[in-house]
């Protein structure tokens, strides 16, 4: 379980609530208390639409928040959600130990940085970026272009000097997906897993969601549990989630449920 962190002040499920680093570390401990395996912390919104953020402020909102959590629990895995690979280099040096970049390595830095640290990277599919990501989401076949896409970055995350059971791979739900496109990945997760790497699922607030069933982004947990609810029974998931506590209570009886049926 991936807990959302977000310390921008524009992101669509909670910007501006963790401004302070004091007010982010408190809700990175919640996190972590409440079950997460992971904290996600992302300094720059990727929401659609989204206007990019100089590296060294994305770096000021994320490596404080990193190095505290670090310090207060030492134990704990951290991930950074950045595509720069000198905000990366930053928060890995500050404590963090996992990248979650949504562009892939498009910095040509990104994937040698990750490799210099001994970390781990999630590779994510996205078409264009986040200002522009909603433009087109038309595809032939966007289980097969997805499929192809994560299996070639995944080996040159490989060829860049990262172990393979640190690449993670995510479809990208919402990234440049309409609302069947996104329903078509998630019914897709047992081939998407065929690759040999874990699948990180996303789909947590998203906008499909609100198109499905009208409801706004505070009154989307509802959704949220259903679309992940068909990770349950596959090996190498992690969802990346809002509602930790939720989410964990969901699945945990789903997943006895279906272990008796």
């Amino acid at each position: 379980m991936m807990g959302v962190l977000n310390v921008t002040p524009d992101s669509f499920a909670n910007g501006g609530r963790f401004l302070s680093p004091e007010q982010a570390v408190r809700h990175g401990l919640a996190l972590l208390d409440a079950g997460a395996d992971v904290v996600d912390v992302g300094g720059e919104s990727t929401r659609p639409g989204a206007e990019p953020v100089a590296p060294e402020i994305e770096a000021e909102r994320v490596v404080p928040v990193v190095a505290e959590l670090a310090r207060r629990r030492p134990t704990s895995l951290l991930s950074v959600d950045t595509a720069k690979a000198e905000v990366a280099a930053a928060a890995l040096e500050a404590g963090a130990a996992l990248i979650n970049d949504v562009t892939a390595g498009r910095d040509p830095e990104m994937l040698p940085t990750v490799a210099r640290h001994s970390a781990g990277i999630v590779l994510m599919h996205m078409r264009g970026s986040p200002r522009t990501m909603q433009s087109d989401t038309s595809y032939v076949d966007v289980v097969a272009e997805v499929h192809e896409f994560l299996s070639r970055r995944a080996a040159e995350a490989v060829a860049a000097g990262i172990p393979r059971e640190r690449i993670l791979l995510d479809p990208g739900i919402g990234f440049g997906k309409d609302a069947a496109g996104n329903l078509r990945l998630l019914a897709a997760l047992p081939d998407l897993a065929s690759l040999g790497h874990t699948i990180v699922v996303g789909a947590s607030r998203k906008s499909f969601i609100g198109t499905l069933s009208g409801a706004g982004v505070g009154d989307r947990l509802a959704g949220s549990l259903a679309a992940v609810a068909g990770t349950v029974g596959l090996r190498g998931v992690l969802v990346r989630v809002h509602d930790v506590a939720a989410t964990i209570q969901f699945l945990t009886v789903l997943s006895a449920l279906r272990g008796v049926a």
